[in-house]
């Protein structure tokens, strides 16, 4: 089996991995399609995200879809042949979260392509993976492998607007205008905001917003006052979504938000600590969350995806075979060229 292996920084080989043992409950999923995240970009290009350091080789790779090939015989909701969405994170079921129903917050989570654990927690970047039962959802026969492996990175879209409250008739900013910033645009304008204002430093980023439902964007390169004038004109935003990890856009938004809005940090901010005007969100009475990862919002996520509620496609914008693994890396990290990019297999 030819897996994508990361062995340290822009060190990405296609070798050769042994298959992985079925369990009774256990699901080889034939890998069609995975997204490249901004967590695979940092493993590829600096060897570590956040505090997760690589310290053995990685499989990347979380976001992806395939067809089922082969079943485990305990195994009642697949069958090979399935089109299925892989929900990349696994829960135990037991820890004091999961019994809250919290699984995103689970203590012994197993979360493929990540190294926060040693030994790393494999991930999907290869032509056939081992799963559980239970994170396997079946889509129809119709919907594109590719658009099916956006289901992690909309749930995670979903989760910020969760965290947020109800947006009906609220002034929401979604700073980044990455992957993850479109989707949280589009899921919320798709629950109801008044306006979502999508701000970023590069252009072919922001035109993206605008195309997938932001009211407003602003490129704070070029204006770099624009937002402080826009927010001064209602008071600020009731609702502030940092997706970008920029400790000067967390900043940002604690100066921008309303006396009692609410910000929900998404993006991974760097390693180490990061200042921040902290005596505001007590002067403003702000609510600051941060938002890791997701729960029940994947079955969501498929269910506006294979439904046609959300159109993803236009955040599509480039499918490479794994032999190009590296090309669609290079891709991905290009802001100007790449919103999300695929590996096929």
């Amino acid at each position: 089996m030819r897996a994508c292996v990361i062995h340290g920084v822009e060190d990405l080989r296609l070798e050769e991995r042994p298959s992985e043992p079925l369990g009774e409950r256990g699901v080889r999923v034939r890998v069609r399609a995975g997204g490249i995240c901004g967590s695979d970009l940092h493993y590829y290009y600096e060897g570590r995200v956040g505090n997760f350091v690589i310290k053995e080789p990685l499989i990347p790779g979380h976001e992806f879809s395939g067809e089922v090939a082969e079943v485990g015989p305990a195994v009642q909701r697949v069958k090979p042949g399935d089109r299925v969405a892989v929900n990349p994170g696994r829960s135990c079921g037991h820890c004091e979260f999961c019994r809250r129903g919290e699984i995103n917050l689970c203590a012994n989570v197993f979360f493929m392509g990540s190294a926060s654990k040693f030994p790393h927690m494999q991930g999907g970047f290869r032509e056939a993976v081992a799963v559980e039962e239970s994170q396997c959802t079946t889509v129809p026969a119709k919907v594109p492998f590719t658009t099916i492996a956006f289901a992690e990175p909309l749930s995670v879209a979903l989760h910020a607007i969760r965290l947020a409250g109800p947006l009906v008739g609220k002034r929401v900013l979604v700073s980044g205008a990455g992957p993850i910033g479109l989707l949280i645009v589009m899921a919320a304008r798709h629950v109801g905001a008044q306006s979502v204002t999508s701000v970023d430093i590069v252009a072919a980023t922001l035109r993206a917003a605008k195309q997938v439902g932001a009211t407003n964007t602003i490129n704070l390169r070029e204006a770099p006052d624009a937002l402080k004038d826009l927010a001064a004109s209602h008071n600020g935003f009731d609702v502030v979504i940092e997706a970008s990890g920029a400790p000067a856009a967390l900043e940002s938004a604690i100066n921008v938000a309303k006396r009692g809005g609410t910000i929900v940090q998404v993006g991974t901010l760097p390693h180490g600590g990061v200042t921040a005007p902290l005596n505001l969100v007590m002067a403003k009475e702000l609510t600051l969350k941060g938002a890791m990862r997701f729960g029940v919002e994947f079955d969501w996520a498929v269910e506006l995806l294979t439904s046609g509620a959300l159109d993803v496609g236009p955040l599509l914008t480039g499918e490479f075979p794994a032999e190009r693994a590296a090309q669609a890396f290079a891709l991905a990290r290009d802001r100007n060229a790449g919103l999300k990019v695929m590996l096929t297999f």
